[in-house]
Formats: C-alpha cells, structure tokens, sequence
C-alpha cells in the first residue's frame, strides 16, 4: 500500500484535516455541535473526547460526508470535504453494524473499494492486490474467507479499518473502538494504530478512555457541542478542563505520581 502524503493534486502542502466554524446535526438533535475550529496536521494521532451527547459522532458523520453541516467549512488534505470524501475512512462503533450479515472478512475489506470500481461484479485485479496486502497487514490473512460473526471483537475492528484503507483512505475516522473488547483486543488496535502512524495515516479517535487519550495520543480535542480544549494531552488533561465537559460525573484522584481521571457515563452514547 502506497504510503499517503500531504501532499494534493496541487502539488501543495495542506493539513490533513482543517475545519472552521462548524455547526452540524438535525433540527432539535441535542448532539448537535457548534462552531467548531482546529486544524489536525498529517500523520498526527488525535483523541476525541467528550461526554455522552457530546456530539462526537455528529463530528464524525460531518466530516465523512454522511450527514449535511449548517454552517462552516471542512477541507481534507486542503479540498472541500464534499470533493474529498475518498481522502476520509470511517470506522464506526460496533452497535451500527450488523455483525449477523452473512459477508466475509475478504468481502467487507472489498467493500472498500467501491470508490474506485463502480461495480462489486468488476473487480480488478489492482483491487484484490490491495485487499490482500491490507490483509496482510492488519494479520487478517488467515481470516480471509471467515465470517465476520465468528470473529473477536479485535478482529472485527481490524477488519473494518482494513475497510477504510482499502478506500486509500488519508485520514481515518474511528468511533469508539476500544469499547465492548477485552485488554487483548485493546492491544491489538493500539499495534495497529501504530502500524498506521508508521504510514503517515492520520488518525481522529473518539474515546471515552481518558488515560488512554492522555498517553497514547499526540493531542486531545475535549468537546462538548462546542470544542473546549484541543493541545497537548498535558494542556488538556488538566481536571479544571476536563470538567467543563464532564462536570460532576469526573472523578480525578492520585495514583503516586500519576493523575487518574473517571469520567461516570452511563447508557449508549454518541
């Protein structure tokens, strides 16, 4: 697989993702965020964070084009988001997708070429090169003709960032990937966020683990419909900004040297 640059039809160095004063979400939508503006630059691995209701995946659907914005602008790799949807994978959480469809590893990962083949009965051979290599990759390969019902919860993440490389995806969108999977499973998506920030992918995480965000990840953007920090995590991690997202429900306390934050959400979130 081609590793991506910054660089555009252009021939110019853009951010991987510029967004300004961004509204979105439905008419009377609680999630909806406002006014939104940050710019993540390319290769750079950024955690989302918020409170249920936040509006975090209202961003995410924004951004890949999957529901309008009132108001703003998003350019990836320095076009027009609504040019530029190829430049963008998406990886949604687990609860919108229908793991009982009978379809297999192979196939979904397939799937993912859409955008550049505009028929599934006309695949070619350049598109099963890049399946198989992405398989390759993610340690998919042995999985290839599995369905994805009898996959762990691990695998199945893997399969469907496989997925939105497939697409020749820039930057990568993921929605709570870390939840609903044990410390194992956790381990592999971290390699492989890894194995992608090798590749200059840039990658936008939404996480509701906010050790994980302050560790493991060059910046944190705190929303809350309104973006309300976005630095460094030791700028943003600090308890007076995490609790104008997360008021009462944070719970910070000292482990030695170490600040722990618990944010108390209950029920689905977004």
């Amino acid at each position: 697989m081609t590793t991506p640059s910054s660089t555009t039809k252009h021939g110019s160095n853009w951010p991987a993702l510029d967004v300004k004063n961004l509204s979105a979400g439905y008419p009377g939508d609680k999630r909806a965020i406002n006014h939104l503006t940050f710019t993540i630059q390319s290769g750079e691995r950024v955690a989302l964070i918020g409170p249920n209701g936040a509006g975090k995946s209202t961003l995410f659907k924004a951004i890949g084009g999957l529901i309008p914005f009132t108001n703003g602008e998003i350019s990836v790799m320095g076009e027009d988001c609504r040019s530029s949807h190829a430049f963008v994978g998406y990886v949604p959480q687990q609860n919108e997708i229908d793991w009982s469809f009978p379809v297999t590893v192979y196939d979904v990962v397939m799937m993912g070429r859409a955008r550049q083949s505009r028929w599934f009965s006309w695949w070619r051979r350049d598109d099963h090169a890049v399946v198989h290599d992405l398989l390759e990759q993610l340690n998919l390969s042995q999985f290839a003709n599995r369905q994805i019902s009898q996959l762990s919860g691990g695998q199945r993440r893997r399969v469907f960032i496989a997925r939105a490389l497939a697409q020749d995806s820039r930057v990568l969108l993921m929605d709570e990937p870390f939840t609903g999977v044990d410390t194992a499973a956790e381990q592999e998506i971290m390699n492989t966020l890894d194995l992608l920030t090798e590749q200059g992918i840039t990658i936008l995480l939404a996480t509701h683990d906010l050790g994980r965000a302050g560790r493991d990840f060059d910046r944190v953007l705190l929303l809350k419909r309104q973006l309300i920090g976005f630095d460094t995590p030791q700028i943003v991690m600090q308890p007076n900004m995490l609790r104008q997202a997360y008021g009462g429900a944070l719970t910070v306390f000292q482990q030695g040297d170490e600040t722990i934050f618990i944010a108390d959400e209950r029920g689905a979130g977004d």
